[in-house]
């Protein structure tokens, strides 16, 4: 059963039109968008579908209002014996790759305007769209015109021996904040072990733990592809083992100040003790412990947090280093709370995931919980414009198999997503990276359906999971736009960069 379409290009009409030689005359080659719109070659664009599958009209000169989708349309003189029946596609990677191919009935039609001549013939193809897996191009509503195909790669189309042309596959012709060719971001994966030198939470090993991160990459790439954002090639990935005690919370809880007292800890053995002044601040007492800790000749770093919905005031997170970046492990002294302080609270942060990663609720969102905090805060690279990925076993209680924290909630921790090995087995039914990833991009917390009709299609659905071609793996031009506009190059902390699409 032969395959005929291919996907969409830039949201107008693109067109090829470059010309062959029949002999007898000259056939050109068009592309027409789903609002009628034709482009010639040198604009023309396709773009990875958004839709999920649905027919075509029957009528080859409707409208089909897939803003991805491409009509093919060859035009030339009425009585050219050389004038094709058939198109042949090739889609190819950006590396040269072969993803997919199809075969292109043509139909008759009136030639459309701007390509009307006396004497002049046209016809077109049904509306191809480029794909980003098998379950979409193999789909049985559009499998006869659905093709594989990347951002970045080309689409190659023939008539028997005659080159008509290539398109490029690029991001959306056209969103509310305009066209989008391709972006670029940076992930980070850290892969935890379950424990001190323990298994990975993905993989057999630390090899197949890259491996994991990576494979989960790509299929990162494959969904934002449709909004033109590309991760790869080469992901950074770090296999490491639960950190140590390292941070000391102080105000944890309510973030109240103290009423006197005094601060004891030990750090990697030694004793250290702080007096604490009646109206003292957290912020304020972890500064003067900092100082007391850097005398010790360790190194201190600093976080403010923002106070969590329930509290008066803010926590201040103290991470305690060796001079050689290493993590110090604090403890309280024996026998003792580590504050002696009626209303200042200070808590010494561990993570253990044997019983799965203590994670945030409403009340403590912006902040997470010291737990994630301690785990964060051990591995973070110093750079906000990375987007880091924590891959761990799993969350207690329960019900979750990933979060993110995102900027606008304006916590020290941000541009950050968790994952565990839940979320990252059905990356092909609920895709949850993407959409963690999504909740980054896009800055915000919500879901389409929260305050509105359910759309299990899209990908960053409060709930879908749906392995097929009407499971949540699509995204929208506004969404596309947003992605823009909160990490693009204008935003506070950008998180991509414009990666130009060599010409052909």
């Amino acid at each position: 059963m032969s395959r005929w379409a291919r996907r969409g290009s830039w949201g107008l009409a693109a067109a090829l039109s470059l010309v062959a030689s029949t002999g007898r005359a000259e056939v050109s080659l068009h592309t027409q968008d789903g609002e009628g719109r034709l482009r010639s070659a040198a604009r023309s664009r396709a773009s990875l579908e958004r839709l999920p599958p649905e027919e075509e009209p029957a009528d080859p000169r409707a409208k089909h209002h897939d803003p991805d989708a491409l009509r093919y349309i060859v035009s030339g003189g009425e009585s050219d014996p050389g004038f094709p029946a058939v198109l042949a596609l090739v889609s190819r990677a950006e590396d040269g790759r072969e993803l997919g191919r199809l075969e292109l009935p043509l139909v008759d039609l009136p030639c459309p305007e701007g390509l009307a001549r006396p004497k002049q013939r046209c016809a077109t193809t049904a509306p191809v769209r480029v794909v980003i897996d098998e379950v979409d191009a193999r789909h049985p509503l559009t499998a006869h015109r659905s093709v594989i195909g990347g951002l970045a790669g080309r689409l190659r189309i023939t008539a028997g021996e005659r080159l008509l042309g290539e398109i490029l596959v690029t991001g959306p012709r056209a969103t509310p904040a305009g066209p989008i060719e391709r972006q670029r971001a940076k992930l980070r994966f850290v892969v935890l072990r379950v424990e001190p030198g323990g298994a990975p939470s993905v993989g057999d090993d630390d090899a197949g733990a890259r491996d994991a991160a990576a494979q989960a990459q790509q299929r990162v790439d494959a969904l934002w592809g449709a909004c033109g954002l590309v991760f790869g090639p080469n992901p950074e990935v770090q296999v490491v083992d639960p950190p140590p005690p390292h941070l000391v919370s102080l105000g944890c809880g309510y973030g109240l100040s103290a009423t006197g007292g005094d601060l004891s800890l030990v750090a990697d053995g030694h004793p250290l003790t702080l007096p604490l002044r009646a109206g003292e601040s957290p912020a304020g007492v972890a500064r003067r412990l900092a100082q007391r800790l850097e005398a010790a000749g360790f190194v201190a770093r600093i976080s403010d947090n923002p106070a969590m919905a329930s509290a008066t005031g803010a926590s201040t997170d103290l991470s305690v280093r060796r001079r050689d970046g290493k993590l110090v492990t604090l403890a309280a002294p024996p026998g003792r709370a580590v504050s002696r302080d009626a209303t200042f609270t200070a808590c010494i942060g561990g993570v253990s995931l044997l019983d799965g990663l203590e994670h945030f609720a409403d009340v403590d969102a912006v902040v997470g919980t010291l737990e994630e905090r301690t785990l964060v805060k051990a591995y973070d690279d110093g750079d906000p414009r990375t987007l880091d990925v924590f891959i761990i076993p799993g969350f207690a209680r329960g019900g979750r198999i990933g979060e993110s924290f995102i900027g606008a909630d304006h916590g020290t921790l941000r541009n950050l997503v968790v994952v565990d090995r839940a979320g990252m087995r059905s990356n092909l039914a609920s895709f949850t990276l993407a959409h963690e990833i999504g909740h980054v991009l896009l800055d915000d917390p919500g879901h389409p359906d929260d305050f509105a009709a359910d759309q299990p299609t899209r990908l960053m659905d409060a709930d879908a999971v749906d392995g097929s071609a009407f499971g949540p793996r699509r995204l929208s031009l506004g969404e596309c736009a947003s992605m823009l506009r909160q990490s693009g190059a204008r935003a506070s902390v950008p998180l991509l960069s414009p990666l130009p699409i060599p010409a052909p």
